[in-house]
This record gives structure tokens, C-alpha cells and sequence, in this order.
């Protein structure tokens, strides 16, 4: 009896390594933009957010926040009431304005952003970090959008400036978002540590908190309108302008 074996087609390195390579491509380009939102987020990333409280210095100084309980409801109002409802409303639109280039877009919400700090050293804070952010973005690769953003009159502003390296980076608006405001959070909490002052193990159940509830504040930043974006926090607006006259402050803001 004779057995014919049909021969197997024979494996090459083509064959074998042409849709891995496919793959690999794609989840490469997705985790290089989740680094560079992760470099972005950083506390280390030389643009001075660590130098500011935003006006929880002045809470601490005025008896308003004490302990781990109260920073941590300070800071979940302050990312749902104000970082959401207006800085992160205007990276979502941002990213899409510097995508498509259009100059008229960021300008109008750059100079909103400007317009609508409600004391000088929250005003001083977004203009001094939108600057440093741009010689960031000079000792990157060229690209002709960071001179269009350092000619924004007459400062370029953080979260526009974040906007840009995000867009760069091949960001999504709600991965901007999602950086942008994990980068606020940790960076508050720091400032909680050493204004309160907490413990590590206190600054991380905090941090664990606003990472759960930054989702939530991004959904809602990306569905908001030009004529829903607001900016009106009273209260902190006092205690922003009252730490402009602080005795012994470790904030700029």
C-alpha cells in the first residue's frame, strides 16, 4: 500500500514574522504616545508646576483644610468645579485647533484662559508655565506650531501649551485629558504633603481618590460647549488673592 504524504508548505522568516510585524508597528506607535503623555504628566517636567498650591496654601493658612479628610474633598471640588470646567474644557478643544491648524481657534481660547484667572498669581502661574512649556517644546523635534504658540499675545497659556505637545505626541483629546489632569492631581497632592502637612500613605489614598474620579471630569470637559466652559470659583478666588499678601508662604500661588 502506497501513502502519499502531501507536503507542508514550508515556514519562512516572511511568513512567520509579516503580521507580528504589522502588530508590533501599530502597539508601538500607541505606547509612544502614551510615554509622551506619561512624560507630559510628570512632576518633573521642567515647567514649574510644583512651585504652586493654586490657592490651597492660603486654605491651609485660613484653617479650611487641616487633615487628610479635608484636603482630599478640597482638591475632588477643586478637579470637578475648576480644572474641569475650565482648563481641561479648553485642552479638549485645543488638541482638534492645533491639529487642524487653525490660529483664530487658540487664540480666542488662549486669551479665555487669560481673561478668566480670577486673581494675578493664577493668571502669572498659567503664563509662566505656557512659556516654559514652549522651550520645552524647542529642544524637541522642529515643528513650526511651537512658534505660532510662543506668539500668542501676550503670553501663551499652560493648557493651550499642553494642548500642542499633546497633539504632537498623536494624542487624542481624552488621552490629553486624561495626562493633563492626572499631571494637576499629582502635582496638588504634593503641595498638600508639605502645606498641611500629610504623610505619603495620606497623599496616595488622595491621589488614588482623584485618579478614580479624573475619568468622570474628562467625560464631562470633552461634551462641553464654548457657552458651558466656565471659570467661577469665588471662594478660591479669595484665597488665591489673600495668599498674594501671605506672610510666609512655600507657594507661588
Amino acid at each position: 500500500m502506497t501513502t502519499t504524504v502531501t507536503p507542508t508548505r514550508p515556514t519562512t522568516l516572511a511568513t512567520c514574522t509579516a503580521p507580528a510585524a504589522a502588530t508590533t508597528i501599530t502597539e508601538m506607535s500607541a505606547s509612544a504616545t502614551w510615554l509622551q503623555l506619561m512624560w507630559l504628566a510628570s512632576p518633573a517636567l521642567p515647567v514649574g508646576g510644583f512651585s504652586y498650591s493654586e490657592g490651597l496654601e492660603a486654605a491651609v493658612e485660613a484653617g479650611l483644610v487641616t487633615n487628610e479628610a479635608q484636603a482630599s474633598d478640597w482638591l475632588s471640588d477643586q478637579l470637578h468645579l475648576a480644572l474641569g470646567r475650565a482648563d481641561a474644557a479648553v485642552v479638549a478643544q485645543a488638541v482638534p485647533a492645533w491639529q487642524s491648524h487653525d490660529l483664530a481657534r487658540l487664540t480666542a481660547l488662549n486669551d479665555w484662559v487669560r481673561h478668566t484667572r480670577e486673581s494675578a498669581e493664577l493668571r502669572q502661574q498659567t503664563e509662566q508655565m505656557g512659556r516654559s512649556l514652549v522651550d520645552w517644546l524647542n529642544n524637541r523635534a522642529s515643528d513650526e506650531r511651537v512658534a505660532t504658540l510662543a506668539a500668542l499675545s501676550p503670553a501663551p497659556t499652560y493648557p493651550v501649551a499642553f494642548a500642542l505637545a499633546a497633539a504632537q505626541a498623536g494624542a487624542t483629546p481624552e488621552q490629553a485629558l486624561l495626562s493633563f489632569s492626572f499631571g494637576w492631581a499629582e502635582n496638588m497632592v504634593q503641595a498638600a504633603l508639605k502645606a498641611v502637612p500629610l504623610g505619603q500613605s495620606a497623599g496616595q489614598r488622595i491621589l488614588a481618590r482623584l485618579a478614580a474620579e479624573i475619568p468622570d471630569v474628562v467625560a464631562t470637559a470633552l461634551a462641553l460647549s464654548d457657552a458651558h466652559r466656565q471659570a467661577f470659583t469665588p471662594r478660591l478666588a479669595i484665597l488665591s488673592a489673600q495668599h498674594e499678601q501671605q506672610y510666609s508662604r512655600l507657594f507661588r500661588s
